[in-house]
């Protein structure tokens, strides 16, 4: 039970007061169901801790689907001065740019039934998954350097799709100022082979038909409507990202003692943006961000050409399109709202969704007028759900929202408790086909080991920071 003092602002706000090496406020958004579970672990703690580092701007935030990670809160955002604040690896996560892509079709769910089981045993064939798995892309150096460049655009540019995806991927699929210097020659390694991997864990390819439409407007605009077959893409960069991360947690905790300000808790070590060891961290960063977008692409191209094959049916006919691509374990520069003053800064996503509002600059005109796609997966059971950014999000959040349902069991305990079930015989009396490479991931992925994905989807519309657009059912899922 964390100890942290949590004041009632509305419905959906949580306070935590500054005491002590608090330099602004917590802000938790949660209903007081969820909030029940919230204090019940340490993940408020945290909140707090990240409310000490330096530069940090406005307040430290937390979405509903908060939950203990390592340093930040998975779920946390907050945003740093470019002068005087910090960048943390444990603000961005160990699977850097591990994000998640819509795209939708042509097709109607009555169209695909016969063809469900096919279809999801050639995915899983075709997309290799699970740990460690390995793709049929081999890259020379060279060429890895190209992809942690160029991001999407390398994978467009060797046919992996076409360059109108780059215009519904979240920053063109490609973060600007990677170097591939910055990576150790074991993470270079372990980006050799994993291009077009779906990875493990909670990582998936979802088959999905669009059960319920609340937006018409920002449907028609995302070119989605009931009844629908949709495919959900939910990945990362693989070893490489997580290489990344490690090593440069390591020598930021190994320096953390030579710092000019005190750390509540190793796990946020971290360095001044301006600094040497920053500014490495942001550029080897952008490279695995940029090896993650071009990974999606890789897959989106992969889940093209098997729909096209087991359908027997024309590209044009399917009409498979990207919707959008988000990342949710990330740190960028942008230009946002702070406290009403636009400025620049650094914005740590971990486990949190971008949700730009209407009227954004940088949106692609088709959404200007309803705002950014959100893309929020749930569980293997529940679905998931397409959302639109705000404007409320825009001036309290860093324009930021929630990105699942969040986890209520760690992974061992989710695997003690559907110790003697079959998971995949239970998602079939629900309607939703499984297939993946491992039994240990079913089971740590069992429904009842996240929070439930309405009532967080609830939190964020309800307190405007991204409103309903759409709900999708699961039909067939892929996982490592």
């Amino acid at each position: 039970m964390s100890d942290v003092i949590i004041e009632r602002i509305d419905e959906y706000r949580w306070r935590i007061p500054p005491r002590g090496a608090m330099r602004v406020p917590g802000i938790i958004y949660a209903s007081e169901r969820l909030m029940e579970n919230i204090r019940k672990e340490e993940s408020p703690r945290q909140v707090s801790n990240v409310a000490q580092l330096p530069g940090i701007q406005a307040a430290s935030l937390a979405m509903p689907d908060m939950h203990w990670g390592y340093g930040f809160p998975i779920g946390g955002v907050a945003a740093f001065d470019l002068q005087e604040g910090i960048i943390s690896p444990g603000g961005v996560g160990y699977d850097i740019n591990c994000g998640v892509r819509l795209l939708a079709t042509n097709l109607r769910f009555e169209e695909i039934g016969n063809d469900l089981k096919t279809l999801l045993a050639d995915l899983f064939r075709e997309i290799p998954s699970g740990v460690g798995s390995r793709g049929g892309i081999r890259l020379t150096l060279g060429e890895r350097k190209k992809v942690l460049r160029q991001g999407a655009k390398w994978a467009v540019d060797h046919g992996y799709g076409t360059p109108e995806d780059l215009s519904v991927t979240e920053n063109g699929g490609l973060m600007e100022g990677g170097d591939p210097d910055c990576l150790s020659d074991r993470a270079l390694e372990r980006g050799r082979d994993q291009l077009g991997t779906l990875g493990s864990g909670n990582h998936f390819l979802e088959i999905e038909v669009v059960d319920d439409v609340y937006d018409h407007e920002a449907a028609r605009a995302f070119g989605i409507e009931k009844g629908q077959v949709v495919v959900m893409i939910h990945s990362g960069s693989r070893g490489l990202g997580y290489q990344v991360c490690d090593e440069y947690l390591a020598r930021m905790v190994k320096k953390r003692q030579t710092r000019d300000f005190d750390l509540p808790d190793r796990q946020l070590a971290c360095a001044y943006i301006q600094s040497g060891e920053g500014r490495e961290y942001l550029a080897a960063m952008a490279c695995a961000a940029n090896y993650a977008w071009a990974n999606r692409q890789v897959l989106m191209h992969l889940t093209m050409e098997v729909f096209q094959r087991v359908l027997g049916r024309a590209p044009r006919d399917i009409g498979m399109r990207l919707v959008y691509d988000v990342c949710h374990n990330i740190a960028t520069i942008e230009e946002c709202l702070v406290e009403g003053v636009m400025k620049r800064v650094c914005v740590h996503r971990k486990g949190a969704t971008r949700a730009w509002p209407p009227g954004h600059r940088d949106l692609p005109d088709r959404y200007r007028s309803v705002g950014q796609p959100v893309l929020i997966p749930g569980d293997m059971g529940s679905g998931s759900y397409l959302l639109a950014g705000s404007e409320l999000a825009w001036r309290e959040t860093f324009g930021s929202t929630c990105h699942g349902a969040g986890r209520v069991m760690s992974r061992t305990q989710a695997k003690k408790a559907s110790a003697r079930r079959s998971v995949s015989e239970e998602l079939a009396k629900q309607g939703v086909i499984v297939m993946a490479s491992g039994k240990g991931t079913l089971h740590e992925e069992i429904p009842e080991a996240y929070k439930n994905i309405h009532e967080v989807i609830d939190v964020v519309h309800e307190a405007g920071l991204s409103r309903k657009v759409a709900r999708m059912r699961a039909l067939g899922c892929i996982k490592g």
